[in-house]
């Protein structure tokens, strides 16, 4: 007891010494301001990194694959064979499953991520299944990281214009990728340029991957017509002619075998071999080839070729047109490498605005809105309007730090105001709040210490934001201890104020401390899960900065005002 009486009482005469000379209580301010523009200049300088939700390792990822607009089932089976065969390579992979020419079956990425409406051959999804995540080194992101330029490098130029996608479950809400941008526009086919325009300049800019096309492409196909005069005076009829084509690319049953066992009939399913079916390129000249070796015998026994009685129509393919609030439009999609979306956002817009200033008037939206990065096109020929709209992960991270922006707007108001019901004063509460912001120095500068020591990034998050508003009603409270004990010695002992601001500092700090301790080890807990991490470490370092801001930094206001 004596020995924490010692200590309280240097403590004490530290406090007293300090608010005792000018240039002592200056230097404090200084250093207070200081610490906060060093950590507030922590974000541009991307010293620590600002993100809605950090990385999250699961046991499974997916692998979406998109062959180009027209492709065959056999070329997209080629593709995926090759990922596949790269996957099964890995010791953490314990099965794949494959889904040619459909999406897998949703999940929670691909409810927002149009899984479940793929269907045609250039489609295929590949479900990873790792070992549980607690039994490897590796996370699952980490993994997805390192195989996903492996994957592209080798997989994506036996098809050219296939475009493969490694998609992780998300930590948070779902969305369609990291960074969206929606072209808008009247044409569609001015769109699909302007889109193609977009997503190159989003290829070249730092950290973004996976980037792609969210449009149909246009392709050659061709149509079979029946030319009916000449199957009329031939002895033919059409419906030979369909079924030929039927038995001859798709296959049909002919015929059927009963069971007796069974009561049932089994059909005879008949069509050309592989080999027979298959076109060598895809031309006109080898469908024509190809179709002139079949024939059909029409009612006088007589043999009459196939391309006698068809036409070989070269036609172009009818994409889908994507619409909007009733406004045609296409998404440009891409994926962040292990970063923040604001930053590869910041540099590809700027990269947006330089490059279509040559054939566009570029204009900024005005305000400070959730679109406040959008870009309005109109072209300088024609005079036709564009706009380029950013969505996905980046506008839902700029809704919840505006969200928690305006929650924390909010709690710092409430508590002024119930401040000044109190006190009376409103320098005394000005002191409390403002003593109470300055947690944000801890919060910062431990994020940092945590990237540091950690081998992945460690963002600064929407968790992180939650634990500094938290921090607010502790920190206050650390100030109201203070100001309440040195009001109270003040008045009803008559103890000179500079003195009894120093002793309510040194009476005040060991509770003050405790508090401090109990919050720490109940925090140590959040601070290792991935998720949660960030709240963890913001009521750790933001605890210590508070109880540092209370003690020494909250003395010197009190001084200088003359409410107390």
């Amino acid at each position: 007891m004596p020995h924490n009486k010692h200590q309280g009482k240097k403590f004490e005469n530290f406090v007293y010494a300090t608010l005792d000379k000018p240039f002592k209580k200056i230097l404090v301010i200084v250093l207070v301001f200081a610490s906060l523009f060093g950590s507030v200049m922590m974000f541009p300088t991307k010293t620590v990194l600002a993100k809605m939700l950090p990385g999250k390792s699961t046991n499974t990822y997916t692998v979406y694959i998109d062959t180009p607009s027209g492709s065959s089932v056999t070329q997209t089976k080629e593709v995926t064979q090759c990922v596949t065969n790269i996957l099964q390579k890995e010791k953490a992979v314990t099965d794949l499953e494959v889904f040619l020419g459909q999406g897998s079956p949703l999940d929670y990425a691909g409810l927002v991520k149009g899984s479940g409406m793929k269907m045609g051959e250039q489609y295929a999804e590949v479900v990873v299944n790792l070992t549980d995540k607690h039994h490897r080194e590796e996370k699952s992101f980490n993994m997805v990281q390192r195989l996903r330029p492996i994957i592209q490098n080798t997989c994506k130029p036996i098809v050219a214009g296939t475009s493969i996608k490694m998609i992780e479950m998300p930590a948070g809400p779902p969305t369609l990728a990291s960074i969206v941008v929606e072209v808008y526009g009247k044409d569609n086919s001015k769109v699909i340029a302007l889109s193609h325009q977009v997503a190159s300049i989003l290829k070249n800019t730092k950290d973004l991957v996976d980037v792609d096309i969210m449009a149909d492409e246009t392709y050659t196909k061709y149509e079979l017509v029946p030319i009916k005069e000449k199957i009329s005076r031939s002895g033919l009829s059409v419906d030979q002619i369909n079924k030929i084509l039927y038995l001859a690319f798709k296959g049909m049953g002919v015929a059927v075998k009963n069971t007796i066992v069974l009561n049932d009939q089994t059909p005879i399913y008949v069509s050309l071999s592989k080999n027979s079916k298959t076109l060598d390129s895809n031309t006109k000249d080898t469908l024509r080839a190809k179709l002139s070796s079949l024939s059909l015998m029409n009612k006088k026994g007589m043999m009459v070729p196939l391309t006698e009685v068809i036409n070989i129509k070269e036609t172009p393919s009818n994409p889908m047109i994507y619409h909007k609030d009733l406004k045609t439009m296409v998404n440009v999609i891409a994926e962040t490498n292990m970063v923040s979306q604001v930053y590869p956002l910041l540099d590809a817009r700027e990269k947006m605005i330089e490059y279509f200033s040559k054939d566009y008037k570029v204009s900024k939206v005005p305000g400070i809105t959730t679109y406040m990065f959008d870009l309005n096109l109109i072209d300088k020929k024609t005079g036709d309007k564009y706009l380029l709209r950013w969505d996905g992960e980046m506008k839902v991270t700029l809704d919840t730090f505006r969200d928690l922006g305006g929650a924390f707007i909010a709690a710092l108001i409430l508590i002024f105001l119930l401040l000044v019901i109190y006190y009376k004063s409103f320098a005394i509460s000005g002191i409390i709040l403002g003593g109470s912001f300055l947690s944000i120095i801890g919060v910062i500068v431990g994020h940092w210490v945590a990237d540091l020591v950690t081998t992945e990034t460690f963002f600064l998050t929407s968790t992180s934001l939650i634990g500094f508003i938290a921090l607010m009603g502790i920190s206050s409270r650390n100030s109201l201890l203070l100001i309440d004990f040195a009001k109270g010695l003040i008045e009803k002992k008559g103890i000179e104020k500079r003195r009894a601001i120093a002793i309510a500092s040194a009476t005040r700090a060991k509770p003050i401390i405790l508090t401090a301790i109990a919050i720490i080890l109940g925090s140590a807990l959040l601070a290792s899960d991935p998720i949660f991490g960030g709240l963890g470490v913001a009521l750790i370092s933001g605890t210590v900065a508070a109880v540092i801001v209370s003690l020494i930094f909250i003395p010197v206001l009190m001084d200088n005002t003359k409410a107390i």
